[in-house]
């Protein structure tokens, strides 16, 4: 058991494809420079650890964090991702981490936010404090409501950073990563304002749509 897992939802969790450490395409080679998918378009952040692919059982839990009263199942998933690649997280010397912020008013409705305590667990399994370096300026559209093509401008300076950022080596962390739009727009903040690196940790990366974005399908 893991906080509340089962031992079989705990090695279904943490047994994911190999994926490119800057990209996180799955089944792609990838040196720090990327692979070949990527360097078409190299992401914006330093690199990104997931822990699995956001379909089946890990999906479900991810929907259920999503509301109050999962914060244990929220650490759990949190706690995997850290077990599996600690080494990596060791090795890229962070001084804090970062949570994907939400607004105050779709919080309020929510009652929680996954990504902050994700980003919580995240930083106490690492041994680095937790730093709000992220505000998100104005509400936007929930980007799963969108078609891809159009998620990068719902986003779009979306966010500010506050101050304390210059110079730091920096770990967004949230839940879902879909096209990369948010992390994407959270990393020109972040980088806008000074930081020294920001790599990227996600729970789950929805695979499917990404590879139907890829080849063109509908």
């Amino acid at each position: 058991m893991c906080g509340g897992l089962c031992g079989r939802c705990s090695g279904s969790f943490a047994a994911d494809r190999p994926r490119c450490g800057r990209c996180g395409t799955p089944g792609q080679a990838g040196s720090a420079a990327g692979c070949v998918r990527c360097r078409r378009e190299l992401p914006p952040w330093d690199g990104i650890l997931i822990l699995g692919s956001y379909a089946d059982d890990l999906r479900a839990a991810i929907l259920r964090i999503k509301r109050p009263g999962a914060e244990s199942l929220a650490r759990a998933l949190a706690a995997l991702l850290v077990e599996r690649w600690r080494d990596c997280l060791e090795a890229i010397h962070v001084d804090a981490v970062v949570p994907v912020p939400m607004h105050w008013w779709r919080r309020a409705c929510r009652g929680t936010s996954d990504a902050d305590e994700v980003a919580r667990a995240v930083a106490r399994k690492i041994g680095v404090g937790v730093a709000p370096a992220l505000v998100r300026a104005r509400a936007t559209r929930m980007q799963n409501e969108l078609p891809p093509e159009e998620r990068g401008e719902n986003v779009a300076q979306a966010f500010r950073a506050r101050r304390g950022v210059a110079g730091r080596r920096l770990l967004l962390v949230d839940d879902v990563v879909t096209t990369g739009a948010t992390l994407a727009a959270c990393c020109a903040a972040l980088r806008g304002a000074g930081a020294a690196a920001v790599h990227a940790v996600a729970l789950a990366k929805a695979d499917r749509l990404a590879d139907a974005i890829d080849s063109g399908a509908p």
